[in-house]
Parts: C-alpha cells; structure tokens; sequence
C-alpha cells in the first residue's frame, strides 16, 4: 500500500466515524469571549482559570521582558538559551513550592516526555492511572519500559502492581486534577503506597496548580503529599504557557545531563520566564479570583440539578463534564449551543474512552454569573 493511499484511508475512516477534527481560527485570542468567523461566543472552553491571560500586569511584563531580551532565547539552555529571567522564575517557583530546583520546559507535554525518556531504563516498570494525560501515556509507550494502568483513583488496583516483582525501578503516575473528568488523584494514600513500595510518584497537577491549596500551591500542597517528581504547566491558571518539574537537587542534574528535550531544544523566551515571574505574583496574590471562580462553580452546579436527562460528575473543580443519558451526538449538541453564542467543546474519542463522549464545560473567574445563567439555559434549550 502506498503512503498515500494509506493516509486517504486513515482520513475516510476518521470522517466515517464522526471523529474528523477541525480547527478554527480564534480572532480574539482566550478570555470570556470569543470571535470566530465573525461572531461572538461566551467561551466554556477555556483552560485560563483565573483569568490571567488578559491581565494588563502579565501583558506588560511580557512587554517588558522583549524589549530587554528580544522575542527568543536564540538556542539552548546549555548554549545561550538560559538566562537571568529563566534561572529567577526557576528559583522563586521552586522556594514557593518547597523543592530544592525547578527546570523550565515548552510545554507540559514537553515536560512529561522529557521526564519519563530521560529517567525510564529497560527492566523499569511504571505504573499510571488509567486516566492520566496522552503526554504521559504516550512517553510510556516509546519507552523501553514495562507499563501497566491501574483503574482510575483505585488505590487497590494500584497495590495489586506494587507486590508483583520488578527487576528494576517503579515509577507511579497521576495527575493531581484530571483534565478530563475534573475529579482528584488520591494523593496521600498514593504516597504512602509508593513510598512504602520503594517507588517515585509523579504527580501532573497541571489542572491543580494556581487553583487550589494556599496561595494557588496546588493539588499536592492542599493534601500535603511532596512527590518526588512534580509538573506544573503554565498554561492554565497562569494565563501563559510553559511547564516545570520540581525535584531534588540530584534528580535536577541528571535530567539536565541526560534529558534530550532541555540539551537540544531552543529554551522559551526569556521575556515569556520575565512575566511567568509577574504571573506567579498575581497567582499567590489571587485568592480574590480563586473565590470568584468557587463562586461560577456552585452557580454552575445548582443550576445543573434541575436537568434530569443529563449526568454530571461530583466535579467541584473548574472542570464539569457533563453526560447525556440518551447519548445523542455530542458533536451535534455542542452545534446547537453555538447557534446559542456558546462555545463548548465536544470530547470524543480518542481523547477519552468509547462510550464516555461528554461537553466539557470549563469554568473561569473571567466568567460572570449571567454568563452562567445563559449557559444553563442554552443547555436547557438544547434538551428541548
């Protein structure tokens, strides 16, 4: 078979399927509207929690730091790439979190895939709940490592792995707040396991970090549990982009000798590190947007108790997914609630199991409580 002919096929199959995906292009960049081909839509698929994306002190920092530093970094970290806003945001991420380093990466896909092909060698084994991001499954499966899946937030499931035996090192995968579900990891009774076990937790608080614990400190600050190995990204509650893992000083210097993404990849731009450190200010100074977005959250959720034909989760986090009992085509509803001005993404396989196809409703502290009650009832009138 041809390569051509190969991939026509693959793209028949995905149309086929109604799984096709389509990108659109955004004019107004995020925040709680958008304007896509010419229209305007409140926007509930934002992962921007707090807001911070169009926070007039991020956006001039940003400013600031290109007109100090250029628009790149110009190369790597081990060449020209790290500089004095990398190595400051690194040191006052890592001293508010209470770990000895903090390595800046691209991105939190960036970052799992570095952690997991630098640190996994052959006769390892890792051990990740079944609902952990593609980043993640994805690094295990290029990997020359053993994997397993536990069943998702079953600590059971996650010991019935430990007491088999291993050859060599076990490494255990969560993420503190799944971006998918909205629920959260199991945290101290998964340190405790893979403690008790001789093995290093992972924990992806992608979705926790800036949101929950004090300060924003996140999902393993609020259940005080230190993992081994932390990520956080940037691009969620910090209204930016860009990941970090925090770790021991030892673990620091061996990815920094050894993992492939931080020695040939052109490090972010140092004006991008200049307003993460402004971001990380507005974050810890921010319990004022963590409240209001509480606030959506329980407006969101009330309002959601009247509608019997659809399922929800016990989310109380920015993330609800919401389930149709009669399971019509996603895809077509979420059409409907645009006709409405809503924008609410549609997940589908394989983004997440077959048969689990949900909307997936993101709250903000952008968001107002009219724009809530106008979401409820787009919802209401599609269930008409």
């Amino acid at each position: 078979m041809s390569w051509l002919k190969k991939i026509d096929q693959a793209l028949q199959k995905r149309r086929y399927q109604g799984l096709y995906r389509t990108r659109f292009v955004n004019q107004t960049g995020t925040g709680r509207w958008l304007q896509i081909n010419d229209r305007r839509y409140l926007n509930f698929s934002s992962n921007d929690y707090l807001g911070l994306s169009q926070n007039k002190e991020v956006i001039k920092a940003w400013q600031k730091g290109a007109e100090q530093y250029g628009v790149v970094s110009g190369g790597s970290g081990h060449i020209t790439g790290y500089t004095k806003p990398h190595a400051v945001f690194e040191e006052t991420l890592s001293d508010w979190l209470g770990y000895p380093r903090a390595l800046l990466f691209t991105s939190g896909y960036s970052a799992n895939q570095a952690l997991l092909a630098a640190l996994l060698e052959p006769g390892d084994r890792v051990l990740a709940d079944r609902l952990s991001h593609a980043s993640l499954l994805e690094g295990m499966l290029y990997s020359a490592t053993r994997f397993f899946r536990f069943e998702h937030n079953q600590i059971d499931s996650l010991q019935k792995h430990l007491k088999k035996p291993c050859s060599g090192e076990t490494l255990v995968i969560t993420e503190g707040l799944f971006s998918m579900d909205g629920d959260s990891a199991s945290l101290g009774l998964l340190h405790q396991h893979s403690s008790a076990a001789g093995a290093l937790l992972l924990v992806d608080d992608a979705h926790g970090i800036g949101v929950k614990g004090v300060e924003g400190r996140g999902s393993c600050w609020q259940e005080g549990v230190k993992p081994e190995l932390l990520v956080v990204t940037f691009g969620k509650a910090f209204g930016l982009s860009g990941a970090a893992i925090l770790c021991s000083e030892d673990l620091a210097q061996y990815f920094l000798q050894f993992s492939r993404h931080l020695i040939y990849s052109t490090a972010m731009p140092p004006a991008q590190a200049y307003a993460l450190s402004v971001a990380l200010k507005c974050v810890r100074e921010g319990n004022h947007l963590r409240q209001q977005l509480q606030a959506n959250i329980v407006r969101f959720r009330q309002g959601m108790q009247g509608f019997r034909n659809l399922l929800s989760t016990c989310s109380d986090s920015a993330i609800q997914p919401i389930f149709f009992k009669h399971r019509p085509s996603i895809q077509e509803v979420a059409l409907k609630l645009r006709d409405y001005g809503l924008w609410v993404p549609a997940i589908r396989p394989p983004t997440v199991p077959k048969g689990t196809e949900r909307l997936r409703i993101t709250i903000t502290a952008a968001q107002e409580f009219d724009d809530i009650d106008r979401l409820l009832e787009g919802v209401h009138l599609v269930l008409l």
